[in-house]
C-alpha cells in the first residue's frame, strides 16, 4: 500500500502538500532540499515508517505540488515558519513533538525553526549535509544548475537526465527516468521545466553574497540555542559542508551526534540512500530507548 497524499497549511495559509507513510506515535518529518520534491525521501520513508513512525515527506513552499506564493516569499525564515505552523498541525494529530530530518534547505528550516523561531517545538533533529556556515562556491554551483535552462525548460525527460549527468558526473545515470519525471512539471508549451518556483532563485538570501554573510551569522545564533537531541550526516564528498564546517558546529552544539559517509556528496541520500537510512534509524532507536523509562 502505498503512502497517503495530506495537506497542510503554511505560515502564510499556503498549501503544502505531503505523503504520509507508515503510523505510530513518533511522527518524522522530511524536509527535502531547494529545487527538489517530497520524492526525494520516497525510500527513507518507508524505511523510516517500517520502524513505526508516521512519517511525513513534505513538498516545501514553492516546491513539487506545494503552493507558489504569490508574495515571493522564499527566505530561509518563511521556509521556517512553514515548518512551525506543520509541526504544530502533526502534533496536534500526534500529541506528540515531531523528528525534522531536513536536507540542506530543509535543515536551514529545522534549525531556525527550533533555534529560534519556536525553541521546544521538535522532539529532535536531523541536519543532512548542512551547517549553518557552508561553502559558497558550492552554493554558487548548485545554483548555477538550478538556473540553467529554467525558462526554457527541456523538449524531453530524458533531456533533463542528460544536464543531471553532467551536473552529478560521479553518479551512475539512471535506466528508470520514472523518479526524475515526478520532480519535472510539463507545461502548455509541451516542454519540462523543474517542479519548483523559479522566484525562488530571486531571493537575496540566495543570491546576494553579503545577505547570504547575514543568513549564516543568523544560521551560527539559532544553532548555539539547539538544546534537543541533533544528528548530523555529511557526505564525506560534500560541495558544501567541509570538516571545518562540522567542527564549528560541534563547538556550537556539543551533543550533536556526527556521521559522515563515505562515498557521498552533498545530494546523501541520493548517493548513498542504505546507508543514509540507517543512520537515521539508528539515531530514532537511540531516541526511543533514552526516553524509556530506566
Amino acid at each position: 500500500m502505498g503512502p497517503k497524499r495530506v495537506e497542510f497549511q503554511g505560515a502564510e495559509k499556503n498549501s503544502l502538500i505531503a505523503d504520509r507513510y507508515g503510523a505510530g506515535e513518533q511522527p518524522v518529518i522530511m524536509l527535502h532540499g531547494g529545487g527538489q520534491t517530497r520524492h526525494s525521501w520516497d525510500a527513507a520513508s518507508r524505511r523510516i515508517a517500517d520502524l513505526g513512525h508516521p512519517v511525513y515527506s513534505l513538498d516545501q513552499r514553492g516546491h513539487g505540488q506545494s503552493g507558489w506564493v504569490s508574495s515571493g516569499n522564499y527566505a530561509f525564515d518563511d521556509f521556517a515558519r512553514d515548518l512551525v505552523a506543520v509541526t504544530r498541525q502533526v502534533g496536534a494529530l500526534h500529541r506528540q513533538k515531531p523528528v525534522v530530518v531536513g536536507a540542506s534547505l530543509g535543515g536551514f528550516a529545522g534549525m531556525l525553526a527550533e533555534g529560534r523561531e519556536n525553541p521546544g517545538g521538535l522532539a529532535a533533529l536531523v541536519l543532512v549535509d548542512i551547517t549553518p556556515r557552508i561553502d559558497m562556491d558550492g552554493v554558487s554551483k548548485i545554483l548555477g544548475f538550478m538556473g540553467d535552462r529554467v525558462d526554457v525548460g527541456f523538449d524531453t525527460v530524458e533531456e533533463a537526465a542528460d544536464a543531471i549527468a553532467r551536473y552529478l558526473p560521479n553518479r551512475a545515470r539512471p535506466k528508470d527516468l520514472s523518479g526524475l519525471s515526478k520532480n519535472l512539471r510539463l507545461h502548455e508549451d509541451g516542454r519540462y521545466r523543474w517542479h519548483w518556483d523559479p522566484a525562488f532563485l530571486k531571493t537575496d538570501r540566495h543570491s546576494n553574497p553579503d545577505q547570504a554573510a547575514a543568513a549564516q551569522d543568523e544560521m551560527i545564533v539559532a544553532a548555539g540555542n539547539l538544546k534537543l537531541p541533533v544528528l548530523l550526516i555529511r557526505g564525506r564528498n560534500s560541495e558544501l559542508v567541509s570538516m571545518d564546517h562540522v567542527k564549528e558546529f560541534q563547538a556550537l552544539v556539543p551533543h550533536a551526534r556526527f556521521t559522515d559517509i563515505h562515498d557521498a556528496g552533498h545530494m546523501v541520500a541520493g548517493d548513498k540512500n542504505d546507508v543514509f537510512a540507517g543512520a537515521v534509524e539508528d539515531f530514532l532507536i537511540a531516541l526511543k530507548a533514552d526516553a524509556e523509562p530506566a
